[in-house]
């Protein structure tokens, strides 16, 4: 997953991310007008239909974030021990001395002796004081207060909704772009996401909704957050700042392994090649980072600022993608996951039974590759949770479905006619097979559908069957 910015603005530089290696194109909220996104989504489609493919587009909504003002000289320093005044009141331009924060509850909820952590936790500071609806602290950790740097107050519960008016007027946008995933940002419940999921139905859209974990709270109830989203997004920028550092890692493996559990994809993202935004070459612990998150079963690995505004987008890209591809071919070796695990999606009993099935007869049978006839893409995502050695190819007449296969693993989505027969279905993968080089005549391949063919989320037949035998 690519963050487009200033840096992948033009149709050269975003062309140079899709043959990168660039799957889906995030749009960042917090930065950006919406003619600036309008015109990289439509580069984006442009430029990827130009070689025959589909790059789904992730809009990620800013949510309730919290910011300072402006600051003079878009930076002010400040010392250890100093005295500095919070307001949510206008302040023309921020100082060493008051600053504004976009807050306007921030008076009543923080508290004597709690901290404040501003530009992911780079500077802290520790309340003192309340005083006529302004926050009294003394500076902990010092640094450059800059324009528009995020503030975290952990172990506080803020009272803000998960969408602003800002994030309502950019999901319209988004739901007129038919952008395939909106990310929502400081999901705190379950029902933060249900309100988001309402609001697309309104608009009678089908969107995947992605639950960023990024609060203690949404790590807290993460099994309902999980049940009502459609993906996770381990966010660990915020979330490293909210929950003690060492226990990010943990949480991370814990979200990954729900998901994978659920059926359902999950990103890991923030600061996985960071340091390539200055350098041609990561450090050995960010390649370790990107390894280590596919090893545990991440379906996606994110850039942020090392395509959005780093000096080499395209070059992180080609290094992510050397890194994945050779931690994939050592994932089963080094105890990676398995085809036998447990699952608790959404998918039918029989689904599920039948998916497991697909991946044991694969192995035993040597396919090429595995090829569901899906309306929705449910039972690839649930083949896909089972992280089989072969590519899995989901067969569809929906376009929709061909963009949202663009966060699941290992699969690759292709558009056919809807098939009323499962015979007709059957006959279609092996001419597009033949047609498209993955199979030669005589390659094994297991086809799982449901019977009558027309039945959605109905998969109950699983098939083994040989390229060219017969049904061409």
């Amino acid at each position: 997953v690519c963050t487009l910015g200033p840096a992948t603005d033009d149709r050269e530089s975003i062309r140079a991310l899709i043959d990168a290696g660039m799957d889906v194109a995030r749009m960042n909220f917090s930065h950006g007008s919406h003619e600036d996104h309008a015109r990289r989504i439509g580069i984006v489609r442009e430029e990827a239909a130009k070689v025959g493919r589909v790059v789904p587009i992730l809009q990620d909504l800013q949510g309730p974030k919290i910011r300072l003002g402006e600051m003079k000289d878009g930076g002010v320093l400040i010392h250890k021990g100093q005295n500095l005044v919070l307001t949510s009141e206008p302040v023309e331009v921020g100082t060493a001395e008051r600053v504004h924060v976009s807050y306007d509850a921030l008076a009543d909820e923080v508290v004597e002796g709690g901290r404040i952590l501003i530009d992911d936790g780079n500077i802290e500071l520790c309340v003192t004081g309340v005083r006529g609806g302004e926050v009294e602290t003394q500076v902990v950790i010092g640094g450059i207060l800059k324009t528009k740097k995020g503030v975290n107050l952990p172990q506080i519960r803020a009272s803000r909704p998960s969408m602003t008016s800002k994030d309502i007027e950019d999901l319209a946008f988004g739901l007129d772009q038919d952008v395939e995933f909106v990310a929502l940002s400081f999901v705190r419940s379950a029902r933060d996401v249900d309100n988001l999921a309402q609001r697309i139905r309104a608009a009678d859209k089908n969107v995947g909704i992605i639950a960023k974990v990024e609060k203690p709270e949404a790590v807290d109830n993460f099994d309902a957050v999980l049940a009502s989203a459609d993906g996770i997004m381990v966010a660990r920028g915020d979330l490293g700042v909210e929950i003690p550092i060492q226990q990010v890692p943990i949480v991370q493996k814990r979200l990954i392994s729900g998901c994978l559990e659920a059926s359902k994809p999950v990103i890991t993202a923030t600061q996985m090649l960071e340091s390539m935004m200055e350098n041609p070459r990561p450090t050995r612990a960010e390649a370790t980072d990107v390894a280590n998150a596919v090893l545990d079963g991440t379906d996606a690995v994110m850039l942020s600022g090392e395509t959005a505004a780093g000096k080499f987008p395209a070059r992180a890209v080609e290094v992510m993608d050397e890194i994945v591809r050779m931690a994939e071919e050592n994932r089963r070796r080094l105890g990676g996951r398995q085809s036998d695990a447990f699952h608790t999606g959404n998918a039918s009993r029989t689904t599920r039974a039948i998916s497991s099935l697909a991946v044991s007869l694969a192995d035993q049978v040597e396919a090429t590759a595995i090829c569901c006839l899906t309306h929705s893409g449910s039972t690839a995502r649930e083949i896909a949770s089972h992280r089989p050695d072969v590519p899995i190819l989901a067969f569809t007449d929906s376009q929709k479905t061909v963009g949202r296969m663009g966060l699941t693993w290992g699969a690759e989505p292709i558009k056919i006619p809807f098939q009323e027969h499962t015979d007709d279905g059957i006959r279609t993968i092996h001419r597009e097979m033949i047609a498209s080089g993955i199979c030669s005549p005589g390659d094994a391949v297991v086809v799982t559908a449901g019977l009558p063919l027309v039945a959605v989320g109905k998969t109950n037949m699983v098939h083994v069957t040989t390229i060219g035998e017969d049904w061409v």
